[in-house]
């Protein structure tokens, strides 16, 4: 698949995280499990509003900042949990999935953090990584905890409007990432611990059916995270180990590489500027938000 690689794209600095915030020294149970060593940040999350403001997600210090468009940060929330990913709710209220606590929401005035999900008939989640909304207010979320090739268990969930749960899939290793299809008819996954991208055809009377890959990579230490969608439908793809964004054709043929000017751990992305063709990057090894200039502009999303 890779054998002649495709055109790269460079990115540079849009802003990185200050001094002051940094959490230096500090332990966390997210951190010493997941990367055995203390972090002063993990970013993750990252998701724009109406005003290009850029919000993204601490995972182990359980923060929230808002990116302003001149790259000054401001931390809304710090609560008791762990963030990971971060998207608009059709009320305009911020969604998180918390790898500690479930699905959360926060109040973006007041930074107020409730639980909406924490559990399903009585047990915990395993661990949520990212959540998106569809259109008609369906939130789907995936479940990872430490689920991978020796444990393929992951979930990947609908919450319906209507407040009833579905279970998808549950033979996941590693659900992270996930993004609709423009005409969400399809729900793409990212299977890290795999090195895989699932495409989950979503059925008009619910559930799935002939779940199959749709594109996959490579490399050691980590795989796809994070995902976003461009208006062509080519498909972007955060590596989390290998510091680049592979992105793939909609029909998984490789197209471009957007390579990190900083560090190997990219674990997400979000396109956002004024003409929504600028590609925004939480490079999470160096508390750094990179962006990169884009061929192909985003549709604005839904919710903002």
């Amino acid at each position: 698949m890779w054998m002649l690689p495709p055109p790269e794209i460079a990115t540079e600095v849009f802003t990185e995280m200050p001094t002051e915030l940094r959490r230096t020294g500090r332990d966390t149970a997210w951190a010493a499990a997941n990367k055995g060593a203390p972090l002063d940040s993990f970013l993750e999350g990252p998701a724009f509003d109406a005003e290009g403001n850029l919000w993204c997600t601490d995972i182990p210090h359980g923060r929230v900042f808002r990116i302003d468009p001149s790259g000054t940060w401001t931390q809304v929330a710090e609560y008791d949990g762990e963030p990971n990913g971060l998207k608009f709710a059709p009320d305009g209220h911020i969604w998180l999935a918390d790898y500690r606590n479930g699905i959360m929401r926060l109040d973006r005035d007041s930074g107020q953090v409730t639980p909406v999900l924490e559990r399903r008939r009585a047990e915990r989640f395993r661990g949520p990584n990212d959540l998106i909304f569809a259109r008609n207010g369906d939130l789907y979320f995936t479940d990872q905890g430490q689920t991978g090739m020796h444990d393929p268990t992951g979930r990947v969930y609908r919450l319906g409007a209507d407040g009833q749960l579905d279970c998808l899939i549950s033979n996941g290793p590693s659900p992270n990432g996930l993004i609709l299809d423009a005409e969400e008819k399809f729900l793409y996954v990212a299977m890290t611990r795999s090195n895989e991208v699932w495409r989950m055809p979503l059925l008009p009377e619910g559930g799935t059916t002939k779940v199959q890959v749709f594109a996959r990579f490579f490399g050691g230490n980590s795989g796809p995270d994070g995902m976003a969608l461009d208006r062509d439908g080519n498909v972007a793809v955060a590596h989390a180990g290998l510091g680049c964004i592979f992105q793939v054709d909609k029909l998984g043929q490789p197209r471009r590489i957007v390579r990190s000017c900083r560090g190997l751990t990219t674990t997400n992305l979000a396109y956002g500027g004024p003409d929504m063709d600028r590609m925004f990057i939480t490079d999470s090894s160096t508390g750094t938000i990179l962006c990169a200039q884009m061929d192909v502009a985003a549709d604005p999303l839904p919710f903002r």
